[in-house]
């Protein structure tokens, strides 16, 4: 008969020892690559010039106060479970965390008017986000919503922006509330070190796929050699696996004959009410001729025929004319396999939209002129257009635009993204759109592709390419956006009117209104001074 004896407790106590030693061990060594990068990314930090003194000196305290756990393999248990346990490498104290300032600048990427601000959202521990107000904006959108986040914590980013939503609106309108949301979320990744995009819920791709346009060419004096050796190196040398182009009646404008009722709208001003840009598509009485279906057709079967069939294309700037008009120039197209047709209709006539989507074979889309979800999910819910086109810039930002995608996605509807500014707000398309599955294309437009200065306004904080061959590189381990600001190239490029460089905004600290949007009843014992 066999007798098992028992091992005495010393036995017992060091049999756990070496196995709660041994599983630290091996949490240490898959730990140990993110350890690495945390410390890079805190470095790359303390080096950067644009980090400033106080921010500087909180990375090296925190620096030294962390160990990594391999350093504890030969502790005590108490103190390797202490260890293990504890926060390491914090790149700052969110639960701590307030906002004390938010500063801008304005910056001009092309030299038509084009008006980009930035927003910088400052912090109690050093830490900042950016931001950018939408393309062609008003700083002041962002700027009178200071007064609603200042002491806040950015990192309670959902919260916030239910406190700002209200103050948005459609069109430029909404790009106040979208860029401080941008700039709440680098604040957050920062904090916590991580990128956006995980916060978000993880990543479906590490590469985000681009849409540039055709080389600028003049369709009424084309040159045919230098336009197929521009778009050879659009493809080949930029990258680039889908592009768009512009079908539309002033492309074919020199040919007589392809309207009616067009010189009716020659001379009111571009800005004014009344004007052929300002007046809503059934309003014009503008209609294409024959010959105009005809020359429209022949324009985009050159372009077929220079970029083949393998590269989708998308096509938009059509004109202001009514759905009949629109069904006819789409069935004109619907033999040259357009990826989609865009906006030839105002996104709020979803009824007018339906009809013609569901007259075509070619995708319709809209999308980039739209605040919030609510209004994208009633054009889902009717299938009023194939496709969906946010500009997070407009849409309400990140985590808006991701609702947008995912609540699409389950009416089976795909999301391109629009774009239109700096790297700033390119980063923050880029992280939504690397974590939102039905994503289908990002915007990178002319004065981007083709400026040799824009992706220079920032640097990555892990030396990565914002673009290289036609897709945006997702950043796996920079916090936040992902990158910082070249103020050195910024100062190149400010908008002639502004100069008003992160300068202080201390007239925007003060709320002055009660921003309640309704009135409830008064609580017991609430001071109401109706009651004496």
């Amino acid at each position: 008969m066999l007798i098992f004896k028992p091992k005495d407790n010393k036995t017992i106590s060091g049999n756990i020892i070496k196995l709660m030693k041994s599983i630290i061990n091996q949490i240490a060594e898959k730990n140990k690559q993110l350890e690495k990068g945390q410390k890079e990314a805190a470095q790359a930090e303390i080096s950067h010039p644009l980090t400033n003194d106080s921010r500087r000196n909180f990375l090296k305290k925190t620096a030294l106060g962390g160990m990594g756990l391999g350093a504890f393999m030969f502790s005590s248990v108490e103190d390797t479970v202490a260890q293990s346990t504890s926060k390491v490498n914090r790149l700052s104290n969110p639960s701590e965390l307030k906002i004390t300032d938010m500063r801008y600048c304005v910056l001009e990427l092309a030299k038509d008017g084009s008006r980009n601000p930035l927003i910088k959202i400052d912090t109690n521990q050093g830490i900042y986000g950016l931001g950018e107000v939408r393309d062609s904006a008003d700083e002041r959108y962002a700027l009178m919503l200071k007064s609603r986040i200042l002491g806040e914590n950015p990192c309670n980013v959902e919260m916030l922006f239910k406190i700002i939503k209200q103050f948005g609106n459609h069109g430029r309108q909404g790009g106040g509330v979208s860029g401080v949301e941008m700039a709440l979320w680098d604040l957050a990744g920062k904090a916590y070190g991580v990128p956006v995009w995980q916060m978000l819920g993880g990543r479906y791709r590490d590469k985000v796929r681009l849409y540039s346009y055709l080389p600028v060419h003049d369709w009424a004096k084309m040159d045919e050699a230098k336009f197929k050796a521009d778009t050879k190196q659009r493809l080949d040398e930029q990258g680039f696996t889908w592009l768009k182009f512009y079908p539309s009646l002033e492309f074919i404008g020199h040919i007589p004959g392809i309207t009616v009722n067009s010189k009716f709208w020659n001379s009111p001003k571009y800005a004014d009410l009344t004007s052929y840009a300002r007046t809503k598509q059934p309003f014009t009485q503008l209609q294409v001729t024959e010959k105009g279906l005809h020359e429209l057709a022949r324009y985009a079967d050159f372009i077929r025929s220079v970029i083949g069939y393998e590269i989708p294309l998308s096509a938009d700037g059509f004109g202001n004319y009514d759905v009949n008009n629109c069904i006819r120039v789409g069935k004109a197209l619907d033999p040259y396999r357009l990826a989609w047709l865009e906006d030839m209709l105002s996104w709020e006539m979803t009824d007018q939209f339906k009809v013609l989507t569901e007259a075509l074979e070619t995708p319709t889309l809209t999308g980039e002129d739209i605040y919030l979800k609510e209004e994208f999910i009633k054009i889902c819910n009717v299938h009023a257009v194939d496709i969906l086109h946010p500009d997070l810039a407009t849409a309400g930002g990140i985590m808006e635009t991701k609702k947008i995608g995912d609540y699409a996605e389950e009416k089976g509807i795909g999301m391109a993204m629009h774009c239109s500014g700096t790297p700033v707000g390119f980063m923050a398309s880029v992280h939504c759109a690397a974590a939102t599955q039905n994503f289908l294309a990002l915007e990178m437009t002319t004065q981007a592709v083709d400026n040799p200065w824009w992706a220079n306004l920032v640097k990555t904080t892990d030396g990565r390419k914002l673009v290289e061959k036609g897709f945006a590189n997702v950043p796996d381990l920079a916090p936040g956006l992902g990158v910082e600001l070249n103020e050195d190239e910024l100062k190149k490029h400010p908008f002639p009117t502004d100069k008003s460089f992160f300068a202080p905004t201390n007239d925007w600290n003060d709320q002055r209104s009660a921003d309640h949007l309704w009135s409830g009843r008064f609580s017991i014992g609430q001071t109401t001074g109706l009651i004496h």
